[in-house]
């Protein structure tokens, strides 16, 4: 048997540039603190192209309280993705998306963990009970003590709808949630929703989206405009590598396959969409020229 002690109790986790081998960084130190004085330890990991560097430093103290007063009473903006940030609520994920919160406050992001009920947690279909605490996801943003993000990958989700909700504090123990509901689809076969141009009617610009079951693909994209009569007048092909699972926009000025502007009035698109492995999915929608 060897008995040892851990020193777990993390204040702040930050993430710094280095100039000439230089560089600082500050915070807040939370409310969820001993406020016992005892040593501290800065631990440092570095890295640049072909090399990295470790190193710590202990040689000073830490406790007690300012006795000024931050006059900060609101709690983290929280925004929610899944997969990637082009993600709108109710979209479609495969079963084992990557949830992406980003998170920042004035005061900075409490993840120490010292806190009862203080942790930076996410809660599935409004199941408490197996909520999951993030505190080890968060990661600061470069040169910033009061932003960060965290992705969080969920593995094997039933198919269908789910919510989830993402709790935050604040190092003066304010808090905030935000909530973000999706559609889980098997991504066995491919498979499109959501479907859209937007405006939807307009006169000389509109742009294509849709969503689809297979993140991290390449796909071959096909969008066909015909008159209302079935006569082709513009086809436009794309190649798309998408991280998430919403395309990005598919820009159209309104004109013909010659140039010329098509006229007012009622038209049908299909959109044809191949994944690298061959598979095939296709929508067809309306849009209105004004």
């Amino acid at each position: 048997p060897y008995t040892f002690e851990v020193q777990k109790n993390v204040l702040f986790k930050g993430n710094s540039s280095v100039k000439n081998g230089r560089f600082e960084f500050t915070f807040i130190i939370p409310k969820d603190i001993n406020y016992a004085y005892g040593n501290g330890k800065i631990s440092y990991y570095a890295r640049s192209n072909g090399s990295d560097a470790t190193g710590y430093f202990e040689d000073f103290i830490i406790g007690g309280n300012s006795g000024s007063v931050i006059a900060d009473k609101k709690g983290p903006e929280i925004e929610l993705y899944m997969n990637d940030e082009s993600f709108v609520y109710n979209g479609l994920t495969n079963p084992n998306p990557v949830m992406i919160a980003k998170i920042k406050d004035e005061s900075g992001i409490n993840t120490t963990g010292n806190g009862i009920g203080h942790d930076l947690v996410v809660i599935l279909d409004d199941v408490t009970e197996n909520q999951m605490v993030l505190n080890d996801y968060y990661e600061a943003t470069q040169d910033s003590f009061n932003s960060g993000k965290v992705r969080y990958p969920f593995e094997n989700l039933a198919i269908g709808k789910h919510k989830l909700k993402v709790r935050a504090w604040d190092v003066l123990n304010n808090v905030s949630e935000n909530v973000l509901e999706f559609t889980v689809m098997s991504d066995a076969k491919l498979a499109l929703d959501h479907v859209l141009n937007y405006p939807n009617p307009f006169t000389t610009h509109t742009s294509f989206y849709f969503e689809h079951n297979q993140n991290g693909e390449t796909f071959d994209i096909i969008i066909q405009i015909f008159t209302i009569s079935g006569k082709l007048v513009k086809t436009i092909e794309k190649t798309q590598y998408m991280e998430g699972n919403r395309s990005a926009p598919i820009d159209w000025d309104g004109r013909d396959d010659f140039g010329d502007k098509i006229d007012k009035g009622v038209y049908i698109y299909k959109l044809k969409v191949k994944n690298q492995r061959g598979e095939k999915a296709e929508k067809i929608e309306k849009i209105v020229i004004l």
